[in-house]
């Protein structure tokens, strides 16, 4: 939960945020003390404008329309919004509230407005007395804007005029996503041209939709938000920052607003509080079946020379004592899968974490507004009610005990799944009644007490949204900017692989070759931007989903590991007898790589993302004040001696640059 702002440690993540918008240059210079104006808008006899003073020059809001534009301190004129996509009707009049505060109201849609300076940013707050809608703010419009942040997995940054995005098959025109669910951050960008661009952050992102349409060629973006009482989103913010266009510049104003509050996690007081966290600085990920979850499969992987590894597994039979002090001795961790929320008939349940005792199934499941069970994981059981979770834990302990059994055989780690996910319920079930955004706070209570109480266990879960940073040590499926057309190829078993055989499933063994479009939309390169690592380097780790291992995509592997390297995050693999054979060496050799960069790294922000070709091929990344730089060249032509499809980093104090060419190594 937030520290309060005079702590010691809020303090340090001060002086973090501070150089990071140092080092990345995000902030424009500050217009001076805050200021404060509201003046009769010309032909809107009932508008006024309202002027703030934000970090880089003026924004001004017509209240008549909730159109924002900025006067920067260069002069430029930016528009940050165009007018509300919903009929406000006529405003009342502004109150002066304070030294650079105002408020007002649309009486006839029963929303009152308050608007305020934080931290150098613009925030807009919109209060609803009653159930309806705003489309609102419309983005993108500005002529000059060239570029959408947008935080799909790590993150992409796309040219507003790119005919794959706008009207091809890369998707996005046309198409809507759940701020809360689809994007792993709760913000969107542009990149305005000269220099300059424009951050939006929307906190109350539960109720907020982001659409997408491509009118004369250009994205543009417009959000919705659903003031709805019954789920508690009748509040709304959003605040706009000016930032210097940067393609992470909209994750930069995220980690400063998180570390302004004290939300802001840190993977070194994880590991002060348990030093077993520290096993993942270096460490590559895998899931094990048959023989690689064995003392013997771990043995193959220390004579490779892997000295850390996060080994996972799913399924049974778990891996015995031995096996797990055997990962425990190599410096490795170990840790079930596990979800709290799917449940299906003990009878007949399918999966061994589905099945709970006594009444949980079907007592738990979460019901819609008819009452009716909301059908669970692939079709089977019912999703579980986190809120009926909360209130029996104290007696009946379900998921303590659950929790207990699942490391009974020592393992130090844990993996829950979902849980971190944007996936939220709205529950209607009688006796256990709970919002999406009750659903959100249940979820990080619970991973908390798998996290901090007693020993504690190093927590995992599935695609992390940002609000669980604090509670995880790492996560898998952030880093994958999973595209729509993935689901479509993964429900094709024949192509995909399915669950079977047992001791090396097809659905994570068999490899496959991504359609053309589908590889184009999460592993080019020209469109990957670092929004996440931004946002949350050095406070949790991130991966890939764990069913996209790096030898499922054969040949998205170069891309893939120069990927890894510039973001300083882990590749995951699954691992059997077969596949360590031929594939461990490859493995170690670019763990070896990995290993010294993430372990210096790791626990630093990211503080400075740039491209260095204007063909967006060649990228360099900072960590900490100069901890890590890397350079990544994912073109075919050399780069200042750096030979295409290889990356070069430089640890600080290092005489030479470290070069790995992961095409050299299959």
């Amino acid at each position: 939960m937030p520290t309060k702002i005079s702590s010691p440690g809020h303090a340090r993540r001060r002086s973090e945020t501070r150089f990071l918008a140092l080092s990345i240059a995000l902030a424009l210079t500050a217009a001076g003390a805050t200021t404060y104006a509201f003046t009769a808008g010309a032909g809107q006899p009932h508008g006024s404008r309202v002027e703030l003073a934000v970090h880089g020059g003026t924004a001004v809001v017509d209240t008549a329309t909730l159109a924002v534009r900025a006067r920067t301190g260069d002069g430029r004129d930016l528009t940050l919004s165009d007018a509300s996509g919903t009929d406000l009707g006529a405003p009342g009049p502004v109150t002066r509230t304070g030294k650079g505060r105002a408020r007002w109201s649309y009486p006839e849609r029963g929303i009152d407005v308050s608007a305020r300076t934080d931290h150098g940013r613009l925030s807009l707050r919109l209060k609803a007395g009653r159930d309806t809608s705003v489309s609102w703010p419309v983005t993108g419009t500005d002529a000059a804007a060239s570029a959408l942040q947008l935080p799909r997995g790590e993150g992409l940054d796309i040219p507003v005029d790119d005919a794959f995005w706008t009207t091809g098959k890369g998707g996005l025109g046309g198409s809507t996503v759940d701020v809360g669910e689809g994007l792993t951050l709760p913000l969107w960008g542009y990149s305005l041209g000269s220099g300059t661009g424009v951050s939006y952050l929307t906190p109350t992102d539960i109720g907020t939709t982001l659409g997408f349409t491509a009118p004369d060629g250009r994205l543009r973006t417009t959000a919705k938000h659903a003031f709805d009482g019954g789920e508690g989103t009748r509040d709304y913010t959003v605040t706009f920052a000016l930032t210097d266009g940067n393609a992470v510049a909209p994750a930069a104003d995220y980690r400063s607003y998180l570390a302004e509050r004290g939300r802001l996690g840190s993977l070194k007081r994880k590991i002060a509080k348990n030093p077993a966290t520290g096993k993942l600085l270096g460490a590559f990920h895998a899931y094990t079946w048959g023989t690689a979850r064995t003392a013997g499969g771990v043995e193959q992987l220390r004579k490779l020379g892997v000295d850390r590894m996060w080994l996972g597994y799913d399924g049974t039979p778990y891996p015995d004592k031995a096996a797990v002090s055997a990962a425990k001795k190599a410096g490795y961790l170990t840790g079930p899968y596990d979800s709290f929320a799917n449940g299906q008939d003990p009878k007949s349940a399918d999966a061994p974490n589905s099945r709970w005792p006594g009444t949980v199934y079907p007592d738990f499941c979460v019901r819609d507004a008819k009452g009716e069970p909301e059908t669970g994981f692939g079709g089977r059981g019912c999703y579980l009610s986190s809120e009926a979770f909360e209130k029996a834990e104290p007696r009946h302990h379900y998921l303590a005990k659950r929790t207990r059994a699942m490391v009974a055989n020592g393992a130090d780690s844990y993996f829950l799944d979902v849980d971190a996910t944007g996936e939220l319920f709205r529950d209607h079930g009688e006796g256990h009644r709970m919002t999406k955004a009750g659903d959100r706070e249940n979820r990080l209570a619970r991973m908390r007490r798998i996290a901090e109480t007693g020993k504690g266990l190093v927590l995992g879960s599935e695609t992390a949204q940002a609000w669980a940073n604090q509670v995880l040590a790492f996560d898998h499926g952030g880093g994958t900017p999973a595209a729509d057309g993935l689901w479509a190829l993964q429900k094709d078993r024949e192509k995909w692989g399915g669950y079977y055989p047992e001791n090396a499933p097809g659905v994570f063994f068999k490899p496959v070759d991504l359609p053309a479009d589908l590889a184009k939309a999460m592993y080019d390169p020209r469109y990957r931007a670092p929004l996440y690592e931004t946002a949350l380097h050095g406070s949790l780790v991130n991966t890939e989903r764990w069913e996209l291992s790096y030898e499922k995509l054969p040949r998205q592997k170069k891309n893939r590991a120069l990927l890894a390297m510039l973001y300083n995050t882990p590749l995951n693999y699954v691992l059997d007898g077969p596949s360590l054979k031929k594939h461990g060496a490859e493995l170690a050799a670019l763990q070896r790589y990995f290993s010294p960069l993430h372990k210096a790294a790791g626990t630093e922000p990211l503080t400075s993302y740039r491209r260095l070709t204007a063909d967006r091929t060649v990228q360099r990344t900072v960590f900490g004040r100069g901890t890590l730089t890397v350079t990544a060249n994912f073109g075919t032509t050399a780069y200042e001696g750096l030979p295409g499809g290889c990356v070069d980093a430089r640890l600080k104090g290092d005489d030479e640059p470290r070069r790995l060419c992961p095409a050299e190594l299959g």
